[in-house]
């Protein structure tokens, strides 16, 4: 870009250092560097000095761009800080009792219920003292956790802790997650531990949901309590209507933000599809709305400034008012913030929609809330925008189409095409997949799902006239059947997804540079940018096959910190893999969930599932002993060694500790003669120090996986 279209957007040139000190404060925020804040301090008032003295100074105002650069950079860092801040909190060690209220509908997993809870205050003999911050609660599933709902005030006894990962390799970030989110604990709560204090009233029918707004509003007086209440009462509005199943599920997501009766197999047909980014109530669902309403409202506009100022006010009124009733989720208020901002845009008579407006939109929002950056939906609804408005028009002048109804195809297929190469590489790095046949996809699905919506406002606002909103209910559950055939009859099609992809952070901002340089030249079409073009091309595919060869796959053992889930896994050079599991009943799902990353890392194909005694070319297993490449590993997890003797003990390189063996360490040296001991995770806290000690008293070396995480060993 030139440097004159710089200068065209100058909220650009603050939301990038705004951005870049977000990153920075954010990964360097665990870290002690005392020496660091008065740098970052100094800087500070540098700059402000800056600005200061050359505010007027026309000549050296490259010194106030750059000292406004500096505070912006300075801004990001200290935003994100003081917000992981706030998420700290030092809980008790042992269990302890609290009185919490629950922020948010609970939810149903295998054996839990999840809970977001307001921890008000911590009990104990000495007093009682206050809280304020937010955790996530694990209730035991019974009859009476069932009932629980938002709104509800609980006493409990638990072990709060702070979010902790578990370290294995490539895992998600799952504490730093919370921490953005602003969750101080996470803690497990038995059947019996906790006790209702007061009840938050059932929402009633939603025949009349000015009754059950007013009541609940009485009862709570939190606002997003009383959106989630008006959510429920959607829903069931919905249901009352005839819908069900998926045709009920992708209505609630698509209208209310509402994904919870959403089944995996509709999950994964959306994604294969590549339709998954209508699922998620966000920036197209608010555009559209935002546009049925800006048509709707047209004839206001035309008698003058004081006609767009009612306009823009209406908008704004409307779209705060569609968010409360979907429950005022994160994405939806992200959204509806971003328009609200075009509205005031269009309020002043500036430009709606270009660069400029969407920087000012990304830099309030980022300034409200700095761990938005780091929202997946946040990241991929601007860059679409953004991409739509730099890569757009260029694509769909590569086509010149006369006929009408050709030019309108052409033109959703250049927004398609626009937005996809936008967050293509966003995709790839979060979902490893990329779906082959999009345009299609988009290209049906994106005029469906807008009739869709616009029926479904129009369903919702007959509810007062019942015998028409059947009528317009039937109409939309057609439609709904008829958005999940073709879904389901794209993700039949040959090559609709390509999966296993694994691509770099600095391979994702290498990509996006790529993209901007390409776009620079479609603009300029000089030579020299065609070869710097090239160059940075050339220079990508170097970095990508230099990091493919250093993770290539090598002959290793690893063992994962995975709690019910004991594993060897056994890795050949090829990429062919056995791993093999300890237990009858363990936790498969969550194991491959958490290893996922690494597995497509390092490009492994699909494991052999071992669970019992086996004897390959590679790898033998008898009698839980695994030996694999002149290596032995005795997984220990129960007392069939324990009272034995052997003349000559074995020797093995591993001994593996697991839940279910009771004896000593002195018992198995009998019997084994061992280089290392592994503690799995599955060990209670008690054996887990015990052993621990047992090892360092006999000058053993070992390793916890609790503690340190997942091991490779390279063979």
């Amino acid at each position: 870009m030139s440097t004159f279209y710089i200068h065209r957007y100058p909220y650009i040139r603050l939301i990038i250092p705004w951005i870049t000190g977000v990153f920075c404060g954010d990964h360097f925020f665990d870290r002690s560097w005392e020496p660091f804040w008065s740098i970052l301090t100094l800087g500070l008032c540098i700059a402000l000095l800056f600005v200061l003295y050359f505010l007027k100074r026309h000549s050296l105002r490259w010194c106030f761009g750059l000292a406004v650069s500096i505070l912006c950079f300075i801004g990001g860092w200290l935003g994100i800080t003081w917000q992981l801040q706030h998420a700290v909190y030092s809980f008790p060690e042992e269990e302890t009792v609290y009185r919490v209220l629950i922020t948010d509908a609970p939810q149903a997993k295998e054996h839990t219920y999840l809970c977001q809870a307001l921890l008000k205050e911590r009990r104990d003999t000495a007093g009682i003292y206050p809280i304020g911050h937010t955790a996530v609660l694990y209730l035991q599933q019974d009859s009476s956790a069932s009932r629980l709902k938002s709104g509800d005030e609980l006493l409990i006894s638990a072990r709060i802790s702070p979010p902790l990962n578990n370290r294995n390799f490539d895992e998600f970030d799952y504490a730093r997650f919370l921490m953005r989110k602003g969750i101080s604990g996470t803690g497990y709560v038995a059947s019996g531990k906790w006790t209702i204090l007061s009840s938050s009233k059932p929402p009633l029918s939603s025949a009349n949901p000015s009754i059950s707004l007013r009541q609940d509003g009485m009862n709570n007086f939190d606002l997003k309590s009383v959106a989630s209440s008006c959510r429920r009462n959607v829903v069931s509005l919905y249901q009352e209507l005839g819908f069900n199943g998926d045709e009920l599920a992708v209505l609630s997501a698509l209208t209310i933000g509402d994904k919870t009766e959403l089944s995996d197999s509709v999950r994964e047909s959306y994604s294969v599809a590549g339709a998954s980014h209508i699922l998620a109530l966000s920036g197209l669902h608010i555009g559209l709305l935002y546009t049925m309403i800006f048509f709707i409202l047209k004839p206001i506009a035309r008698r003058g400034n004081i006609g767009r100022v009612i306009r823009s006010v209406l908008l704004l009124i409307l779209l705060w008012a569609f968010a409360f009733f979907t429950g005022l989720s994160p994405s939806v208020v992200r959204s509806v913030s971003m328009f609200s901002i075009l509205a005031m845009a269009d309020m002043t008579g500036r430009e709606s929609l270009s660069l400029n407006t969407l920087a000012v939109a990304a830099w309030l929002i980022l300034f409200c809330n700095p761990a938005w950056l780091f929202d997946v939906g946040f990241q991929l609804s601007f860059l679409a925008v953004a991409s739509i408005l730099l890569i757009q028009k260029p694509i769909y002048h590569l086509i010149t189409v006369k006929s009408r109804i050709g030019k309108y195809v052409w033109g959703l297929m250049s927004i398609s095409v626009a937005a996809q190469i936008g967050t293509a590489p966003l995709v790839l790095f979060y979902f490893s997949r990329f779906s082959v046949h999009f345009l299609l996809t988009n290209l049906v699905v994106i005029p469906l799902i807008t009739i869709i919506l616009y029926a479904a406002v129009v369903m919702l606002l007959l509810t007062p006239f019942s015998w028409l909103q059947i009528g317009v209910a039937g109409g939309v559950k057609k439609l709904l059947e008829g958005l999940n055939f073709f879904v389901r009859w794209v993700e039949q099609l040959p090559c609709a997804s390509i999966d296993g992809i694994w691509l770099y952070q600095s391979e994702v901002l290498g990509i996006y540079i790529v993209i901007a340089l390409l776009t620079y030249y479609f603009m300029n079409r000089r030579y020299r940018n065609l070869q710097i073009c090239l160059f940075s091309i050339l220079l990508m595919g170097t970095y990508h096959a230099t990091l493919y060869w250093l993770d290539r796959p090598q002959t290793s053992l690893v063992f994962y910190n995975v709690r019910g889930c004991p594993a060897v896994h056994c890795i050949k050079s090829d990429g062919q893999s056995w791993i093999n599991y300890m237990d009858t009943l363990s936790n498969e799902k969550r194991l491959k969930y958490m290893t996922a990353n690494y597995w497509k890392r390092h490009h492994l194909l699909p494991p052999q599932e071992i669970t019992t005694d086996c004897r390959h070319a590679e790898l033998n297993r008898q009698q839980q002993i695994i030996s694999y490449h002149g290596c032995r590993v005795c997984v220990i997890n129960d007392n069939r060694w324990r009272n034995k003797s052997t003349v000559s003990p074995l020797y093995i390189q591993y001994l593996y500790l697991c839940k279910g063996y009771d004896g000593h360490l002195e018992e198995l040296a009998q019997v084994f003669s061992f280089s290392y001991v592994i503690l799995d995770a599955s060990l209670s806290e008690y054996r887990k120090h015990l052993l621990e000690s047992e090892c360092k008293k006999s000058g053993l070396r070992f390793i916890s996986l609790s503690d340190e995480g997942s091991v490779r060993f390279l063979l």
